[in-house]
């Protein structure tokens, strides 16, 4: 573990950048202002070009980010998350403008997630999401290691925007950023929860039985008294 510097870092590292707020000119699609506190977090995969579809049609990129991503969230209890395209348009712009594919952050106001070398969208975003197996949910809060997977069951991000960019030999070069930023310190005991039963998930049907057992307990009874 380091933190990153002014080097792109070797493959299969996990960094760290804490990013101070920035205000920049981009279009604001209604989004509030950025939480100063928020943190980035970056990983590597291996260096595998890839001619996926979920990376070279936008449809399929759109679908595979948020079904992946809302998988992990559905089982933290989190809201599925909105796909923004001021989000997307603004991690693309990064991309573009970033035409040596240095591995560094954005340095934007948003949550950002950033992985390379995956060889399609679901490994890079699994990536991120198979850290839960590393995060204490019993001592909540912030680690290098599992700050990708926080970001993404993140329960107060309402919103996703993610680019993509071929990187030669080294592979697709995923960017996500997420808003209202996650990973704010103070935090994570409301915002990370841990793995749910398929009746305790957001949507789910767990408190409507709650109900009917309480009814026939001490409604019923009550009814037939009469």
């Amino acid at each position: 573990m380091q933190l990153l510097e002014k080097h792109p870092p070797p493959p299969f590292q996990l960094i760290l950048l804490l990013l101070p707020t920035l205000t920049l000119a981009i279009p604001t699609h209604n989004l509030p202002k950025p939480t100063p506190s928020s943190t980035v977090t970056i990983t590597t995969g291996p260096p595998t070009p890839s001619t996926a579809p979920e990376y070279v049609s936008t449809p399929s990129f759109t679908s595979a980010i948020l079904n992946s991503t809302n998988f992990f969230r559905t089982a933290h209890n989190a809201t599925p998350i909105n796909y923004n395209e001021t989000l997307a348009k603004f991690a693309s712009s990064f991309l573009e403008d970033n035409r040596a594919c240095a591995f560094h952050h954005s340095g934007g106001p948003f949550g950002e997630n950033l992985a390379l070398g995956y060889p399609n969208v679901h490994s890079g975003v699994e990536a991120w999401g198979n850290e839960r197996e590393e995060y204490n949910f019993r001592d909540p809060g912030f680690e290098a290691k599992t700050g990708h997977f926080t970001q993404l069951v993140w329960k107060g991000t309402t919103d996703v925007g993610c680019g993509r960019k071929l990187c030669g030999e080294r592979g697709w070069f995923l960017v996500c950023e997420y808003w209202p930023a996650g990973n704010v310190l103070g935090k994570f005991d409301e915002e990370v929860q841990a793995a749910v039963s398929a009746g305790e998930k957001v949507g789910g049907i767990g408190w409507l039985w709650g109900l009917l057992v309480i009814f026939w307990i001490w409604v019923v009874p009550y009814l037939f008294r009469w």
